[in-house]
């Protein structure tokens, strides 16, 4: 069986098993009244049940057991410690989330569980052991435990702080996941490693719960995935990242000259993650800048996030969604055109679609304009 299609069938493991319990979920919800009443940093204006993450990670526990049970991926659970420390890490942020999601607790205690749970993803060795560039080893052991820790919970705060639009979560990690497992498949034909790794198919079963979940969590969404789910979905992220990043360039060493002239393995594991996770760390960066500045603590809330700051600009509640969703793509594809065409010719590309995209984005106070220039002639 071709390999793409056995991830194909993992993918949609993930998919089918995540909507048929979204759906479970979502009736159970209105059933017992399992919503929270709205914030006043809310966007919806009708009370709706935030307990997806609990079908998205039962989603992917489906997917991971089905890929167990495939010969292609015996290397993967040859050795368990990665899975066994998957498993463990993301049970603490399913469990820690949902309470949140039911009885919205400190933020302390969320920042305590994550660091657990990055703890115990890195302990049992996912976690960066060499830098982007040129390879170069970590050597302390404890150094590359705290920035695997660092990186992890910055992912999962990151992913958290957009989860304000319907749909918004899960369209990025979708996007974001398809294009980074474009380029983990590319990388392992290039140097020609195993198709079957662990960045791959936790990317493959991210994705899948994400598009399971989008039906229900489309605007107007019927079911939120709340912290549990943004929180996991950031795991998983970092997860798939950290695999195949902090590992890479060993690989790469070996097998230069299997590279063509135009790839850049000396940068594209650097700015790929970084170009995929743009948005979520771009509107973390600004809220902890924000927040510090005014006194308060970086992770309490407000409405001045980006995805806010596109509604008031006058985009519709899908229109920000789409926005944001396309920043997304440019970037992540921008950045993965490097491993294909020359550099110049993948920065022009990158440039002229980043245009496109803020010409869209302003498109509201264009409209303004238009109108009040009408307005005045008349």
């Amino acid at each position: 069986m071709p390999r793409i299609v056995l991830y194909l069938v993992v993918l949609l493991v993930s998919a089918g098993v995540t909507f048929g319990l979204s759906a479970l979920v979502w009736w159970l919800s209105q059933r017992y009244r399992l919503y929270p009443r709205i914030r006043e940093r809310d966007v919806h204006t009708r009370p709706t049940p935030r307990l997806g993450g609990i079908a998205m990670y039962l989603g992917m526990v489906a997917a991971m057991a089905v890929a167990a049970l495939l010969p292609s991926f015996g290397l993967v659970f040859a050795e368990p410690n990665a899975i066994v420390g998957l498993a463990i890490s993301s049970l603490v942020i399913v469990v820690i989330g949902v309470a949140d999601d039911v009885w919205d607790l400190d933020w302390t205690l969320k920042l305590a569980a994550q660091i657990v749970a990055a703890g115990v993803l890195a302990w049992q060795g996912i976690q960066l052991y060499t830098l982007p560039i040129g390879g170069q080893t970590i050597v302390s052991p404890w150094i590359s435990l705290v920035l695997t820790i660092v990186a992890v919970v910055l992912v999962m705060n990151a992913v958290n702080f957009i989860d304000g639009l319907d749909g918004l979560v899960a369209g990025v990690a979708t996007i974001a996941g398809g294009v980074f497992f474009v380029y983990a498949y590319l990388l392992q034909a290039r140097a020609q490693t195993e198709y079957f790794n662990l960045a791959s198919l936790t990317t493959v079963v991210l994705v899948g719960a994400c598009l399971g979940f989008l039906p229900l969590n489309f605007h107007p969404a019927k079911l939120f995935m709340g912290d549990a789910g943004s929180m996991l979905v950031g795991l998983m992220m970092a997860a798939s990242t950290i695999s195949i990043t902090g590992r890479v360039d060993s690989q790469i060493a070996e097998r230069e000259d299997v590279f063509s002239a135009y790839f850049a393995p000396a940068f594209i594991p650097l700015l790929l993650p970084l170009a995929v996770l743009a948005v979520p760390l771009l509107d973390f960066a600004l809220a902890v800048i924000r927040r510090v500045a005014a006194g308060k603590s970086p992770f309490s809330a407000d409405r001045k996030h980006l995805h806010h700051r596109l509604l008031d600009m006058g985009h519709t509640h899908l229109g920000a969604v789409i926005i944001l969703w396309i920043w997304t793509f440019v970037a992540a594809v921008g950045v993965l055109l490097f491993m294909f065409v020359p550099w110049y010719v993948a920065l022009g590309v990158l440039v002229a679609a980043g245009v496109v995209c803020v010409m869209l984005t302003f498109l509201p106070f264009t409209r303004s304009r238009r109108a009040s220039r009408s307005e005045e002639l008349q």
